[in-house]
This record gives C-alpha cells, structure tokens and sequence, in this order.
C-alpha cells in the first residue's frame, strides 16, 4: 500500500495504520469474507460510525441532526417536525475513501476515513431515512413523515383512505423512473435526485464491510462477536408477504408507514410491523414482518423496488451484438434516460437470470453482477434479473432491492434490468437523495 513517511519526531507510519476492510476468493462459495486492515477500525467504524440522521433543507444545509436513539426528537432532545417544514427527513453518509482490488481470485474491498494512495474519495452525500413520498399538489419527491392527503402514497388511491391499507403516511409508488428524476429536480437543483446509485453502492459496501457479510438477509444480531465486531445481517426484511393475498389487499402498493423505525434513531436493528387483518383475514395467527434499518436507512432492500439513476443497461439481442452492457453516470447534470456520452461502460452483465455469483467490481466497487450461479445463501445471496430482447437492442433501467414477496431472491443488490425508464407500477417505488455538485475549478 505504500509508506507514508512520518515527520519530525512522529514515526514512520503505513497506509495499514488507517484503512480497514474485507477480502474474499471469488471461486469460494461462503458468502462471509475475511476483515483485514486494521483491526481496531473494524471495531470503531470511523466512516460508518458518522452516518446520521437529520433534516436537510432545499439548499443542502443540515437544518438540525436528529437524537441518536429517536428520531422524533432533535440532536438537544427538543420535538423534531419531520412533516416538511424543517427540511427532509435523510441519512448523511460521510467521505469516505475507497480502494477495490483484484488480484487472480482474491478481492478486496478497502476504506478509510483520510486520503491514502491508490484511494478514491466518495463524497459526502445524503439518501431519505424512508422511502420517498411525493407532494401531490407540487409533484414534488419528498422525504417526511406526513399523512396528510398531499403526501397519499402509492398510486395516489382516495379510496384507500380510511381503511386498512391505507395509503396516507406512506412511500409513492407507480411512478417512472423519468418522473422520479423530474419530481426530485423540483426541489431546486440536480444535486436533488431519486435514488442514486452511487449512493446505493456507497450504502452496500458500508454495510458489507461492517457486518463482514455478503448476506444482507442474515439473521439479525445486536450482540457483537467476541472480538467486538458486529455480526449477521438485517433479516429477510419486508420480503415474505403471499403475492396473492397482497394483491388482493391492497393492490401491490406499500404498506409501510414512513418513519416506522424512528424508535431506533441512527441504530441497525429491526421493528417489527404485523400485517393488518384485511392482508388475510383467515389467518389465526396475522404475519409480522421486520422492518430494518442500516444506520438510519429503512427498508435499503424489500417492501418495494427502488427505481435507481445514474445507471442505466444496454441489452443487445444475440444477433444484434450479444452484449448486456452495463453504463453508469457519475454526474447528475448529465442523467438521462437514454445512454449518452456522459455515461461509461463499465463492465458486460450476465445473459441470463440467477443468483449472483460475482460482481464486476472494477475500480469504483460495481455492485452489478458479473456472473450468476450461486445460491440463497453463497456467494452473494441475492438475484439478478434480466431478459434479452429478440432483436435490435434496449435501454433498461435498474431496480435494487426487491419486493414483499420476492422472498430469499431479494437484498442490497438484488438488481433488475428488464425494465424501462419509462415503466411504473404500484411496488415500484424510490428514494430521495441529495448529491453536492462540486462547482468547476
């Protein structure tokens, strides 16, 4: 990794002094890789320990933090409006500083809090503590907890109202991925947007590097290990309801109130949420499902999919090149929901569906799958999905995250490229992220 040369009196220090992170065989099926690095930083977290909770206001300034064990609350325990007025509800992620390497089977994922060589800094940004809501008089994306009607979620359903799948107080849904880019450029600038993936990659490797896992639907443990790291996953998380009783319910729209997880401020844990009795009335027993949050983030995969910008899939039919590339924009002023020059390729996806096996990876971390063939609960335990166009070529955005009854199938990088920007539908759904542009030197 290099010498960093002390000076003065200090002494002579390595780059291992300051970097922590996680190495795996990519030919080995276990989905829990090896920490290396420095041990003492896997057990502070100095990136990961800074995410939290706050209110944002439309220019990007942090209006206040929120309490650390209950969002309801401001940093100094004071009463938080998390209705709109004060800014929207989001996470801040932090700096942080990157290195992937390869080298034959073995890869790794590397991060630090400060500058080392061969790193790459990942800005800080900001994605909405829940999935986004949209103002309905404005049309405008919003991250708050609001039941009034002019933040009804889903598909924006009156009828809805007062009944047990409401959908007042929760995530909107049936909306492109075009419009979502729209709604959330209607807070004042492009460094508003919906969910981002750079972002999403960003909140995937944090979590994989912290809890040493591939298996983002890993039980859930709060105790640490004896070597004081944190352990296991987030749960199968909203992924386990019946297609059919949901459908009949409610449609396929969300169901899961905005800041359902407020209890846990800027915690990992699970809340657990029981189905109302028109999901299945014949049940002796309703289903409960547990909700999770990543340091503040609620539901990072299941209930809903999360159209995603910045990223974007050209599927070519086998006899019109047979390729599935995959491009990815780093730039909000330039995303669009075509391919153009500002987007890189950035490596070919699988011809076929299946549970990921590996991922392209590169030198930004792709998130993307390089090859499918593994399991539930190998490799990297989530899905891929994808189909090939009988001729000509198509953009097709990407999904992440999965549904409520996608099951086993789902997780942080669960993708599906099959759709295009333009297709919306009521389990389709996404957040708001704010990403500074950096104005030009």
């Amino acid at each position: 990794m290099g010498l960093m040369i002390g000076v003065g009196n200090t002494k002579p220090t390595f780059a291992y002094d300051y970097y922590y992170g996680i190495e795996w065989d990519k030919t080995v099926s276990n989905p829990v890789p090896t920490r290396v690095g420095k041990t003492e930083l896997h057990k502070s977290l100095p990136v990961q320990s800074l995410m939290r909770r706050c209110l944002l206001k439309d220019s990007g300034a942090v209006n206040y933090y929120l309490h650390a064990n209950d969002s309801s609350k401001r940093d100094n325990g004071a009463a938080a409006n998390l209705k709109g007025a004060d800014g929207q509800f989001m996470v801040e992620l932090p700096d942080a500083y990157m290195r992937f390497e390869m080298d034959g089977n073995k890869c790794r994922a590397l991060m630090s809090d400060r500058p080392l060589p061969g790193f790459i800094k990942w800005r800080k940004d900001y994605v909405s503590a829940d999935e986004a809501c949209v103002q309905r008089s404005t049309t405008t994306l919003c991250a708050v907890v609001n039941d009034d009607p002019d933040f009804r979620g889903g598909g924006n359903q009156t009828a809805y109202d007062g009944t047990d799948h409401t959908l007042l107080g929760r995530p909107a849904t049936s909306i492109s991925l075009t419009n979502f880019r729209a709604y959330a450029r209607k807070r004042g600038s492009v460094s508003w947007n919906c969910n981002l993936y750079q972002t999403h990659r960003k909140l995937w490797w944090f979590f994989a590097i912290e809890y040493c896992t591939f298996n983002s639907q890993a039980a859930f443990n709060a105790e640490l290990t004896a070597d004081g790291f944190h352990q296991g996953g987030l749960g199968a998380g909203v992924t386990t309801l019946n297609s059919t009783k949901w459908n009949t319910w409610n449609g396929y729209n969300p169901f899961i109130p905005c800041g359902f997880t407020l209890s846990l401020g800027n915690k990992t844990g699970v809340v657990n949420f029981t189905m109302p009795d028109g999901y299945d009335s014949a049940a002796t027993t309703p289903l409960v499902v547990g909700v999770p949050s990543y340091r503040g983030v609620t539901n990072p995969f299941g209930h809903i999919w999360k159209w995603t910008d910045g990223c974007l899939c050209n599927i070519q039919s086998d006899a019109d090149g047979g390729l599935s590339e995959f491009y990815v924009c780093d730039d909000p002023t330039h995303f669009a929901s075509t391919i153009g020059a500002e987007y890189q390729l950035r490596g070919n996806l699988p011809r076929k569906e299946g549970y990921v096996k590996a991922l392209i990876l590169g030198e930004h971390g792709e998130i993307m799958p390089l090859e499918v063939g593994g399991g539930s609960t190998t490799y990297f335990c989530d899905y891929f999905y994808t189909n090939i166009p009988a001729s000509g070529s198509a953009t097709r955005g990407v999904l992440f995250g999965g549904h409520a009854n996608y099951g086993a199938l789902a997780g942080f990088v669960y993708a599906f490229a099959s759709a295009a920007p333009s297709y919306a539908y009521a389990y389709i759904g996404s957040r708001l992220c704010f990403y500074p542009i950096e104005a030009a030197a």
